[in-house]
């Protein structure tokens, strides 16, 4: 029944209506204050004439006036009210009529103001549908992402609690049911992940067997027939009450269900925390159907998430076992340099974090996100790859001359040697035949001292052309004593001179530094190229675009001098100069190669400064490598 109330008025004669009123189902009510609020369930309409005093009265969007003999329309009103005029004593009829309207307009208010509440109502959640499902969409983290999952789902759904399984299949046992999560706003218990059963006596069995939605009531009060049961275990042993229950299939685009979404016991608007078995009947209330259909929508969005997440995962680890195959294939080409992409890959990540902390200096403002250090990474770890361009014999050249050739130089001396003793024999063969005996003792004497003199000059000849074909770290060595062994001859076993070291010879021994001449050096440094054109094939994604541009500019230096562009300062890119630091760090205290000595930490940091006041390397890079003392950080320092 609907209210009539006339407010504080003594010459409005509404007992004589007070019939026709009844008839229409309208109790009158006299009010002698200030009209309180309509309770929002009802509609009321207040008779307001000359004689009442209705400055102050509350309002509310429930109730409508009717002005009987005003002059005008009471100023106390707002532009949201609605407002009806009569003249002094109406009659029922006119009274009636004008109430009539009244309820209509308020009514149709009323309706209006409902309809427009729904709709923000669900176009507020379906916008939290949508961030939820851009949020879900970017997420990488698989642990991050279901964890986002059930808690976004139990936020727009009210759910107390929740929980979430993956459908699974082991070999030899069949489909399973991995419970990865659970959630509980009102208990503090510990979780692990458990594999159930996917069968359909429990609830996310049954739902994942089926694909049907459960919308449960009351949990401990299911359908007798229900193949399915509730575990009430977990109540009796926390003190809790589970009532009502939403469980949801997570289905993808195809149509096949992934897993499950269970969400517990949906909370009243404002009620009290934490829910207790004592206050869950008053607290909590049923799933509504629009709460329904919007975690039907978030579970489909959450199951092609959690595929895409699971495929980009799978993506990863292919990836990744491709990069780790490829840089395993190179090193092979050459064992002694196993591991180095791997520690340079760590060395310059770890300097990647180091900058990434820091407060002063250059490099303040430089943050490498997530997808940056991977894009370092990557570009590290595949930075020698283009040694698969590269000849084997150059790759894993020892010395400054190839083995084949310091054996024919041995070969040479061997020869040469082998004539000294056979002339020494000779000329005491002609003593004999020519003075006898006498004096032969004498002269054999002398002679074996010429002879062994020559000999240990030859011998020592040798070795200091077995040292000459030693690299070195550093430009270094007097190579005069090959020019001098270049100028010296002998007679082949056809009686023709020979060079006893050939200009070819002496021209390698002559490196000054390492053990390549230029040719091969350029071959070697070729292999940056190869790099490039070889990365330049991959179809990068978008977050990892730069991994060729990085990784082409390692040997490049500030001055210019590097190689393979001649590259200066402003145009290597940080994350290149990093690298370079790293990777000259690694090739000096790497384990003894057969070209190289390994040097201590200490060496290698002298070195890396050196090459900073050359104006090779980036100074700032190197004294944060230095200070933040990476290679002790990245699990690589040398003793």
């Amino acid at each position: 029944m609907q209210t009539l109330t006339l407010l504080h008025s003594d010459t409005f004669p509404i007992a004589k209506y007070a019939e026709a009123l009844s008839r229409e189902a309208i109790a009158p009510k006299v009010v002698r204050s200030a009209l309180p609020p309509a309770d929002g369930n009802g509609l009321a309409v207040l008779l307001v004439d000359r004689g009442n005093h209705a400055n102050g009265t509350v309002m509310d969007g429930h109730t409508a006036v009717v002005g009987i003999g005003l002059d005008e329309q009471p100023r106390w009103l707002s532009e949201d009210d609605i407002y009806l005029q009569l003249p002094d004593n109406p009659s029922a009829p006119v009274l009636l009529s004008a109430v009539k309207r009244a309820y209509q307009f308020l009514y149709q208010k009323m309706r209006a103001d409902q309809l427009e509440k729904q709709l923000s109502d669900r176009t507020r959640e379906l916008r939290k549908v949508s961030e939820v499902g851009i949020a879900l969409a970017t997420e990488r983290d698989h642990a991050v992402l279901l964890t986002m999952i059930l808690s976004k789902a139990r936020e727009l759904a009210r759910a107390d609690a929740g929980s979430l399984y993956l459908l699974d299949e082991i070999e030899g046992e069949g489909d399973v049911l991995r419970w990865k999560l659970a959630q509980n706003d009102s208990l503090d218990v510990s979780f692990e992940e458990k594999v159930l059963p996917a069968t359909r006596r429990s609830l996310a069995g049954y739902v994942a067997m089926t694909g049907e939605t459960l919308v449960i009531d009351d949990a401990y009060d299911l359908p007798a027939d229900a193949e399915y049961s509730i575990n009430r275990s977990f109540d009796e042993e926390n003190g809790y009450l589970t009532r009502s229950l939403l469980v949801l299939p997570m289905t993808n685009h195809a149509g096949d269900i992934i897993g499950v979404l269970q969400l517990i016991n949906r909370k009243r608007a404002g009620a009290p925390m934490p829910l207790t078995a004592r206050t869950v009947p008053d607290a909590v209330i049923p799933f509504d159907a629009e709460t329904v259909e919007i975690m039907r929508a978030l579970a489909g969005q959450a199951a092609v998430a959690v595929e895409n997440n699971l495929l980009y995962e799978s993506i990863e680890r292919l990836f990744e076992g491709f990069v780790t195959a490829a840089v395993t294939a190179i090193e092979q080409r050459d064992p002694t340099t196993s591991g180095h992409s791997f520690r340079v890959a760590d060395l310059t990540v770890e300097l990647a974090r180091v900058i990434d902390h820091m407060d002063d200096g250059p490099y303040r403002h430089i943050n490498f996100s997530g997808e940056q250090v991977r894009e370092i990474r990557y570009a590290s770890l595949l930075h020698d790859f283009g040694k698969v361009g590269v000849r084997e014999q150059v790759l894993v050249k020892e010395k400054k001359l190839y083995p084949l050739q310091l054996e024919t130089i041995r070969a040479r001396f061997d020869f040469v040697m082998k004539n000294v003793e056979n002339e020494a024999a000779q000329r005491r063969i002609d003593y004999l035949l020519q003075f006898g005996r006498d004096g032969f003792d004498q002269f054999s004497a002398r002679l074996e001292e010429e002879t062994r003199a020559e000999l240990e000059r030859l011998r020592n000849d040798f070795a200091f052309i077995a040292k000459s074909n030693e690299p070195t770290v550093l430009p270094e060595g007097e190579f005069q004593h090959l020019q001098q062994l270049a100028a010296r001859d002998y007679e082949d076993i056809r009686g023709e001179k020979r060079l006893l070291l050939d200009p070819e010879e002496v021209r390698i021994l002559s490196i000054r530094k390492g053990n390549l001449d230029p040719g091969e050096r350029g071959e070697i440094e070729s292999h940056v190229t190869h790099t490039f054109n070889f990365l330049q094939k991959i179809p990068w994604t978008k977050d990892l675009v730069s991994v060729p541009t990085i990784a082409f500019a390692h040997h490049e230096k500030l001055n210019g001098r590097g190689y393979p562009r001649k590259l200066t300062a402003a145009d290597i890119p940080i994350q290149s100069r990093m690298m370079t630091v790293s990777d000259i760090y690694d090739a000096l205290t790497a384990t003894d190669r057969p070209y190289k000595r390994a040097v201590t930490t200490e060496r290698a940091i002298d070195i890396l400064k050196m090459e900073v006041n050359d104006g090779l390397l980036d100074n700032s890079l190197v004294d944060l490598f230095v200070e933040a003392k990476v290679y002790e950080r990245a699990g690589v320092q040398r003793t």
